[in-house]
């Protein structure tokens, strides 16, 4: 009965112990959400202009 009662309050002091830690770990998981809701505040990079030299490059390698 004694090994019982010992084994439940190990596990009763670790309860507090592992709900904190749980919290700790989903508060940025929970938060992403809420993140995502506002979706003016993204910015962007512009567009890069596409020069065509990979073409050029890979003819010019076959040929070689």
């Amino acid at each position: 009965m004694d090994r019982i009662v010992a084994n439940a309050r190990k596990t009763l002091r670790l309860v507090p112990r592992a709900t904190l830690i749980l919290m700790v770990l989903a508060a940025p998981v929970l938060a992403v959400p809420s993140m995502r809701a506002d979706a003016g505040s993204t910015i962007e990079a512009p567009a890069l202009k596409k020069t065509g030299v990979g073409f050029v490059l890979l003819v010019s390698l076959r040929r070689g």
